[in-house]
């Protein structure tokens, strides 16, 4: 099977494990395979909205085993990126998870009502409005540098639907500055070799929803990767240039022997 030519398990999460509210079919039995096997599991995720205890504790919800000190998230990568850096603070736009990781790190997150930061930092926010587009604008021409979390145009809901992601919310600033955001998550590297010394450590496979994040990612490290079609991309949608290691209907097929 799949599962044995591999040491650590990297997961995406939506599209991958479940779908808005409810699990994809086949995922909390894989992982609880892979553990029983003795397999390195991490949660990776570009979704900076929730702290890793809340994406944990979500997992658990769905019958899924996980925790906290397994998941990693684009807002963790981002904090330690700017921690690496020096950056003292911050004007975010995003939710808890951002702040929390940003705030952990020792940077200092302002308000609106701050002249300057050193840095506008961008997640996901679903509360974006034109007052936060518009002190993000006045700091970012007063030299804050423009970070972003990921750059995911959109997400999956629930309904087979997508979603405006992070991507959307930078555009926007992008727009009225002519700023360029730096981003820190898939498919760049910080976050794919943190969730790897997650897990453990050893031969990762990085097993995702997305030929853009999950897929390129891997690429670029050259670890191998396996595309699940019960999230955003469809067959429709490969490409014979730089295709997935495998690609797969259910996650299951993972452990199932070849």
């Amino acid at each position: 099977m799949i599962a044995d030519r591999y040491d650590a398990f990297l997961f995406d999460l939506d599209g991958v494990l479940y779908r808005g509210d409810e699990p994809i079919e086949g995922a909390a039995g894989t992982v609880a395979t892979l553990r029983s096997l003795g397999k390195g599991l991490a949660f990776m995720t570009n979704n900076s909205s929730r702290t890793p205890e809340a994406i944990a504790a979500q997992l658990t919800g769905l019958e899924i085993e996980a925790r906290g000190d397994e998941v990693e998230t684009s807002a963790l990568a981002t904090a330690e990126l700017l921690r690496s850096r020096a950056v003292a603070s911050a004007y975010v736009v995003g939710e808890e998870g951002l702040r929390d990781a940003l705030a952990a790190a020792g940077l200092s997150v302002v308000d609106g009502n701050a002249a300057d930061a050193d840095s506008v930092v961008v997640g996901w926010d679903r509360g974006f409005d034109y007052a936060e587009l518009a002190t993000a604008c006045v700091l970012i021409q007063r030299g804050a540098t423009l970070v972003a979390s990921n750059a995911d145009a959109t997400f999956p809901a629930a309904d087979g639907l997508v979603l405006p992601g992070t991507g959307a919310i930078i555009a926007a600033i992008q727009t009225a500055t002519g700023a360029h955001a730096e981003v820190v998550g898939k498919p760049n590297a910080p976050i794919f070799r943190a969730a790897l010394d997650r897990a453990g450590g050893g031969r990762p496979l990085v097993i995702g929803d997305r030929l853009d994040t999950d897929v390129e990612g891997a690429r670029r490290l050259g670890w191998d990767s396996v595309l699940v079609l019960t999230g955003i991309t469809t067959k429709a949608d490969l490409d014979s240039n730089d295709p997935p290691t495998y690609v797969v209907e259910r996650l299951d097929r993972l452990i199932e022997d070849d």
